[in-house]
């Protein structure tokens, strides 16, 4: 007997109170007629689909999996789960070419890589941007990361692996896609500061993509296999005492949480031992266990932007506490707004228009606190303000490897 006959769910919609509160919080209802919002597209929908699911609705595609209701609800609700697997057990539509393009990141990295000066002119290029548009739905005004000629891994292997060994601290660092392939420089400060703060980094035995493109453009069976193959990697780690380290939200919050409510994958032997580096420096500052020793000339105007994964963790009240440490910073932090780009759905032609309006609230706050930088712990998050405001976003890994005085935070954390 299927699930469909015995009429129950394995998610938990019956907790639904119907107060409505996370179609309020929803970004999309406000700019989308289309979308049904999270309460019906999910625990009311969730009723109905059990019965016959002839009442899937395709307009739950505009879902931006952001988490926001399922942070809002007073209930406990898994209200993206619900919306998420109603996509995955009854969607009819198979991925495009665009979306399959934009989901396999370690396949387009390493094709693009060993030419990325070309790769970057050319993606950039108007007549390419208007083909793109036209032909493969990837709207033109979008703006592409540029490509790294050198992995991070294999910067990693060159440089900084022979001097790992010497410190008495181990950690592993699961650094993902747009550090490996599109911006190197964010791993190395993150091996720069774990180095200064007495740590030697680790790279996971054979990580992939953490594979939330994939789950975002319906490719559940390739990100089951990611998350299998990284999983593997993840437990390796773990025998050895490690912790795992993290610099991007969404693949911190993909492998702890998407990896078993929504792909099925146990991994309950790793999920703690998967945390965001501002979670583990702030910590082990607070024990006294580390010493931070900041630069005195150290000066920035930041406003700090909350990622909409990062709130769903609860983890953002670390970032901004450990930015607030730096002398000479003044620091605000952004109201709770989504910047609208959800991954790869902010650069599809039919979403462009949706995922702007979305952000406009963050990007006139931004402009009218004119920072010197926006902090931001996301790299899309990073993608989409750069696109679409004329201020620079740096991930908080990148702002305390300017902030440190790192040879004297070494000195303080030698062992």
């Amino acid at each position: 007997m299927n699930m469909q006959d015995r009429n129950e769910s394995e998610n938990n919609f019956e907790q639904c109170i119907k107060c409505t509160i996370c179609t309020a919080y929803c970004p999309v209802v406000p700019v989308n007629p289309d979308y049904p919002g999270p309460k019906q597209a999910g625990p009311d929908g969730e009723r109905l689909r059990l019965k016959n699911n002839y009442f899937f609705d395709e307009a739950l595609k505009s879902c931006l999996n952001c988490k926001r209701c399922d942070v809002s609800c007073p209930s406990g609700v898994k209200i993206s789960d619900i919306i998420q697997s109603a996509r995955k057990n009854y969607g009819k539509k198979t991925p495009k070419l665009r979306d399959m393009m934009l989901a396999s990141t370690d396949f387009v990295g390493t094709l693009a890589r060993p030419f990325a000066p070309i790769v970057n002119f050319t993606v950039s290029s108007k007549p390419v941007k208007l083909l793109l548009d036209g032909v493969m739905g990837i709207d033109h005004r979008c703006v592409f990361p540029k490509y790294s000629g050198q992995s991070f891994e294999s910067w990693f292997r060159k440089e900084a692996m022979p001097s790992q060994s010497s410190f008495s601290r181990q950690i592993s660092y699961f650094h993902g896609c747009y550090v490996n392939y599109n911006f190197p420089q964010q791993g190395k400060d993150f091996v720069k500061v774990m180095n200064a703060l007495g740590f030697g980094v680790n790279l996971l035995d054979s990580e992939v993509c953490c594979g939330v493109a994939m789950i975002s453009n319906g490719m559940y069976g390739t990100a089951r296999k990611h998350a299998k193959k990284n999983l593997d990697a993840l437990v390796k780690a773990r025998d050895k005492g490690h912790q795992i380290i993290t610099t991007s939200t969404t693949c911190t919050l993909t492998m702890r949480d998407e990896y078993p409510d929504l792909l099925k994958m146990d991994n309950s032997s790793v999920r703690d031992h998967i945390i965001f580096f501002t979670k583990f420096i702030y910590a082990l500052v607070e024990k006294g266990e580390i010493k931070l020793v900041f630069k005195n000339n150290y000066k920035a105007k930041i406003a700090y932007h909350v990622p909409c994964h990062m709130e769903k963790l609860g983890w953002g009240v670390f970032t901004a506490a450990l930015l607030q440490m730096i002398p000479g910073v003044d620091f605000t932090v952004l109201d709770s707004n989504c910047c609208g780009i959800a991954g790869t759905y902010g650069f599809k032609k039919e979403n462009y228009k949706v995922s702007q309006a979305i952000g406009k609230p963050l990007f006139n706050q931004i402009r009218s606190i004119n920072p010197d930088f926006v902090a931001s712990d996301c790299e899309t998050c990073k993608w989409q303000i750069e696109m679409s405001t004329d201020y620079k976003v740096k991930n908080p890994i990148a702002i305390l490897a300017e902030a440190l005085d790192l040879e004297a935070t070494s000195l303080a954390n030698k062992r």
